[in-house]
């Protein structure tokens, strides 16, 4: 592929943007950056170093000597390679907590905003078109309706041997939607560029081709 390209796929929690943008991407043999990870890989480093939140210093110090890039499905810290490192329930809280700080918010933006002015990426989150990539080549706006996702994840975590109830997964998905899409920064919301892309009935593959469809054509 000669052309530097950049995908943006944003939508609400469980639209399935993550599995679609993993597939998006290997089939362009492009590298797709798991924004999640970053949170976590910032969560990972923390602790390592032992550093308090509260203190403003120390973690603006630590951020200003970050790197994080992702490679061949790999991501990177600081040259290290953590896949497995930071899918520990210990780094799942950490990764929370420091979501909510701005300056680290800030500091992954910009990495992020690098890795799309340095090669072809695929990226998914809330507010990747309408925030982080607004120069995207490509955006699309995945959502499915609020019954389809709560079936989804309902599956997803009954097959991890979770027993949970389909209505209370619902309940969740419907909270969770009204936070992201009211939150005073950079809140879940349709690029006007974006296209739409409705997966509800939708199969992994037909979603995948429907997105590499536009790509080829446009």
């Amino acid at each position: 592929m000669g052309n530097k390209i950049r995908i943006a796929i944003d939508g609400p929690s469980g639209a399935g943007k993550s599995t679609i943008a993993k597939r998006v991407a290997k089939q362009l043999g492009i590298d797709y950056i798991d924004t999640g990870a970053m949170y976590r890989a910032v969560g990972y480093k923390i602790i390592k170093k032992q550093i308090d939140l509260n203190d403003t210093k120390s973690l603006t110090e630590m951020l200003a000597e970050t790197e994080i890039d992702f490679v061949n499905g790999d991501i990177i810290l600081d040259g290290e390679i953590i896949n497995d490192k930071i899918r520990t329930n210990e780094i799942s809280k950490m990764a929370s907590d420091v979501s909510a700080l701005q300056a680290v918010r800030d500091k992954l933006i910009d990495i992020q905003r690098e890795m799309g002015q340095a090669k072809s990426v695929v990226m998914d989150g809330r507010d990747i078109g309408t925030n982080v990539l607004k120069e995207a080549e490509y955006k699309f706006f995945m959502t499915a309706s609020v019954q389809e996702r709560a079936r989804r994840r309902w599956l997803e975590l009954s097959e991890k041997g979770e027993k949970v109830d389909l209505a209370k997964v619902e309940a969740d998905i419907i909270q969770r939607d009204h936070k992201d899409s009211t939150r005073k920064i950079n809140p879940l919301k349709k690029a006007e560029d974006a296209i739409d892309l409705d997966t509800t009935g939708m199969s992994i593959d037909e979603v995948t081709n429907n997105i590499l469809e536009v790509i080829k054509w446009q």
